[in-house]
């Protein structure tokens, strides 16, 4: 099984999809979360590796979620689908931690956590290895200057569609109307993605399986969309 190297990493920096990776001081209680229980939850990334092999037992499926910032929704999609692995991927150190509190309370053996970029849980999967990804409300990288720095681009749907099941889906949300029009231009002209919506209330309802996040309720942006979108 293959790592990263530090070059892999060096390179990864240059092309930086995320601001800082640091809060507010963690307090004496966060601090041994992160040092004593991440580790019970951390995802070894390897190269090649079967993505059900990360989980203690058996799992049916496997999903990811890019960013999960407090981790309101991953926590709910473990409690709520038992016999689903979640992996979720956040490089914010102050996000882990809220999602450890609530594992400390409750623990989820089918939770599994990287403490970095999506994109290398990504690359590292084999082909066809999940059954769902989520993207929710993604830094959308508002100058145009920035735009390189948003996470859906063309390259990364091939990925995506790499590492997708035939008929595995995409979710993706946002508050800010340019990105989500950028998200839709990228997935409609992408072969391996088409979109599931039939109606308008599809893209404007939020699904019943689709709990709302902290960020979500702020509405900084203005009325989130919720996009769906099928692996081909």
């Amino acid at each position: 099984m293959a790592h990263l190297s530090m070059t892999d990493h060096a390179e990864r920096h240059r092309r930086m999809l995320y601001g800082r990776r640091k809060g507010p001081k963690l307090s004496a209680h966060q601090q041994r979360l992160l040092d004593l229980l991440l580790p019970q939850f951390e995802l070894k990334l390897e190269a090649g590796r079967d993505s059900h092999s990360c989980f203690p037992s058996a799992v049916d499926d496997v999903w990811l979620e890019v960013g999960f910032g407090g981790g309101e929704h991953l926590f709910w999609q473990a409690q709520h689908n038992p016999n689903v692995g979640l992996i979720g991927a956040e490089p914010y150190v102050n996000g882990v931690v809220k999602l450890l509190s609530k594992l400390e309370a409750a623990p989820s053996s089918n939770i599994r956590v990287y403490m970095g970029d999506a994109r290398d849980i990504i690359e590292a999967l084999p082909d066809a290895s999940l059954g769902r990804v989520f993207i929710l409300f993604p830094d959308p990288w508002p100058k145009a200057r920035h735009h390189k720095r948003r996470f859906i681009q063309m390259e990364m749907l091939d990925q995506l569609a790499r590492a997708m099941k035939p008929r595995a889906e995409l979710r993706f949300a946002s508050d800010d109307a340019d990105y989500v029009e950028w998200t839709l231009e990228r997935l409609m002209a992408h072969l391996a993605f088409e979109w599931a919506a039939g109606r308008a209330s599809d893209w404007r309802t939020r699904p019943t399986d689709w709990p709302p996040t902290r960020y979500e309720a702020k509405q900084l942006q203005g009325k989130p969309v919720f996009l769906r979108f099928r692996r081909t």
